[in-house]
Order: C-alpha cells, then structure tokens, then sequence
C-alpha cells in the first residue's frame, strides 16, 4: 500500500540572515495543504529533502488570529510575526527553580560534559516577562535545534566550540559574556545578578531588558519570512491524537529519564485528569520559580542522536542534521516509536511513524528530550533503547 502524506509547496528556503527585516504582514506565506504520495520505497532521508514545510490540516484559526508556530494553539498575529527566545536554563540542584520557564512552548533537555544536562526553553510572547532565568551557558547543538525557530538567542556565553556559531551573522545571541574571551558579548547589559543564589546560578534578565538590547545591537523582532518556516511541528486539529489506533504504541504513564540524565533524574508522570505530563527534577516537582506551578506538556519526544565525545574535559557534540536516528512520541497516556530528521540549519526537525508519515502532534506544549543514542529510557518499567544507530 502506498504511504500518504501532507506537503507544502513553498520556495527554496534561503540561506539568507536569519534575522533581518521581517516581511509585513500581508507578504507572509500562507499554508496551502498538498496531498502527494510517497513510493512504498521511498526513505526517510528522502522525504527530509523533498519537504520544506508542512501543512497541519486544513483548520483554519479565528478571523484575525494566527496558530503558534510553537504550540499549534490560536494566538494573536503579532505574537506570530514575532521572533521566540531561546533561553538557555540550567538543571543544576542549586539553581532551582527557574524563573519564567513556565512560558515555553518548547522545552529541550540535554546532556552537557560531566553528566549534567541543560535545558533550552523556546518562549513566544516573552518582552512583558519580568524575570528570566537564571541563565547558563550555552553549546554549539542547541543552537542548532535554536535556528529552526528564527529566535533571540540568550546565554551567558559557553566554551572555545560555541563562538564559531555564535559569530555568524544569522545568529543573533545576546550573551552575559564573551564565549571563553574569543568573541564580544553583544547585549551583556541585559544581564543582572542577585544575592539569592551563588554565582554562576544568580544571572537572570527580563523581556525589557532583552527587547532595549534588540534595538541596541539592531536585531530585528520580527521574522525574517525569507528563511523562517513557520509550519514546525504537524498539528492534529481535528479531534486530537491519542495514539489509539497508532501501530505499536503502548501505554506510557511513566517516564524515566535517569538513565539519559542520572544527576537530574528527570522524569515525567501522566497525569489523566488533565491529559497532560508532569515534569520532575531530583525526584520533585519541577516548577516555574515565578507561578509556583510545576512545569507540563501535552507532547513528550524523546529523541535519540548520535554524540561523539571532543576532548578530555568531556565537551561533548551531538549531530543535529541526520535522518538515521530515532526516539518515541508520548502523548496521553501512549507511546509509540518514530524516525527523525533534520537536514539543514534552518529546516525544522520533523518526526515520523514508522511508515513515514509525519507524526500528528496535539496542540499545546513539547517537551524534548535529546538521548545520546548509547543510553537508554524507561516507559513504564521497560528501558528502551535507540533502535537506528
């Protein structure tokens, strides 16, 4: 039988600037729904470079509304016109809890050197925010999974490896500090400390500050719609996916991530009251340092990627563009195995079935864990491990 699946037709995506002027309004590219089919042959790696974008469904939003690139859920235009942050946060004991990291739509956790994993929140919506942080340094991969969202890249600086990508004029970052002094830290002034927490988990800044450092360094707010593909993730609108009639899933109520983050012990539990996954950390309540509330997702990826270790202080280097590895999609209550594939700086991560399909997100939150492809998960008791090494 032959496999289906949903394309857009769009330009060649450009290697343009990231972020330079956005288009106004009326110039942004609008998602037509193409159906075309895929040979029963037809490879995973073959599909990446085919599609450009993908169109969700044919569910249009309200008159005068926009669906989140981040979540799928209706927000207003300017909110879509306007360029997310990518904030790096820290997982470390002492540096809990974070402030505003309950905004993210998209939240990636990964391992860093010494087996300590950091995460990098994607927030929408984020110039009236008060307090963000603390913020942590940054490596090279995130920045990478960063681009496909066309954000403000935030940090307080990182290793030797990050400056080569962090110097490139379609990186836009504003840094607390220059990356192992071989670069300027552009928009340092965004950066505050407090006494509260000893250095280097007390540095924090607020949406203010970041938008008067935008205007300062001259980065533009706005998407540039040149090489932004706004149609990330795939999005089941019409009724929502609860994995029942998916082949091979299999109840995933609770999620073990200590084996992938053994200090963290970062974990997640289902909660089917509100159809949406429980965030922990050591064992406890991960939450939003600001609202109290601990932090939830309606979709759980875990996606396996292959790493190489770089030096003897453990700096590790996760391969960002690929389409051989794979991981699990978890959403109420279910699991089931997929294929990933990311095929250029700019090109948006995409999930598949095991026929090739794209996986059919529900809208709301996502929370992303990158495994290193030689550690394992455990799903409700069972480890399961990167199958496509």
């Amino acid at each position: 039988m032959k496999k289906m699946r949903v394309i857009l037709l769009t330009a060649a995506i450009s290697t343009a600037m990231l972020a330079g002027c956005g288009k106004k309004e009326e110039e942004m590219p609008v998602a037509e729904p193409v159906i075309e089919e895929a040979a029963e042959d037809t490879t995973l790696e073959e599909i990446e470079t085919d599609v450009e974008e993908d169109a969700a469904n044919t569910v249009k939003p309200p008159k005068g509304k926009r669906f989140s690139t981040l979540t799928g859920e209706v927000i207003g235009k300017k909110t879509y016109q306007t360029r997310p942050l990518a904030i790096m946060l820290p997982t470390d004991k002492a540096a809990q809890p974070q402030y505003g990291i309950g905004n993210a739509g998209v939240l990636y956790e990964c391992m860093e050197e010494g087996d300590m994993s950091r995460q990098m929140a994607i927030i929408e919506k984020w110039q009236d925010i008060k307090t963000l942080g603390n913020v942590r340094s940054c490596r090279d991969y995130y920045v990478y999974w960063a681009m496909e969202w066309d954000p403000i890249l935030v940090h307080f600086g990182g290793p030797y490896y990050l400056a080569s990508v962090t110097s490139r004029d379609d990186v836009h970052n504003i840094t607390g500090c220059a990356v192992n002094s071989t670069s300027s830290a552009p928009g340092s002034n965004a950066f505050y400390r407090t006494s509260d927490k000893v250095v280097p988990h007390n540095a924090y800044t607020s949406g203010e500050k970041l938008v008067a450092q935008c205007e300062s360094l001259g980065y533009s707010l706005e998407h540039d719609w040149d090489v932004f593909m706004a149609e990330h993730f795939l999005y089941n609108r019409e009724g929502g996916n609860t994995l029942a009639n998916a082949s091979g899933s299999f109840d995933a109520t609770e999620i073990s991530l200590s084996k992938a983050f053994p200090y963290t012990k970062s974990s997640l539990t289902y909660d089917p009251e509100s159809g949406l996954y429980k965030k922990n950390l050591y064992e406890k309540s991960q939450i939003d340092g600001t609202t109290g509330e601990q932090l939830t997702f309606e979709n759980v990826i875990v996606q396996f990627a292959h790493y190489e270790v770089r030096d003897a202080k453990g700096y590790l280097a996760f391969r960002d563009h690929d389409t051989t590895h794979d991981g699990y999609y978890i959403t109420k209550g279910k699991a089931v195995h997929i294929l990933w594939g990311k095929t250029g700086d700019f090109v948006p991560t995409r999930y598949y079935y095991d026929d090739l399909t794209q996986v059919d997100m529900n809208p709301g939150k996502t929370y992303i864990a990158v495994v290193q492809d030689d550690r394992s998960v455990n799903i409700n008791g069972t480890d399961y491990e990167c199958k496509n090494k």
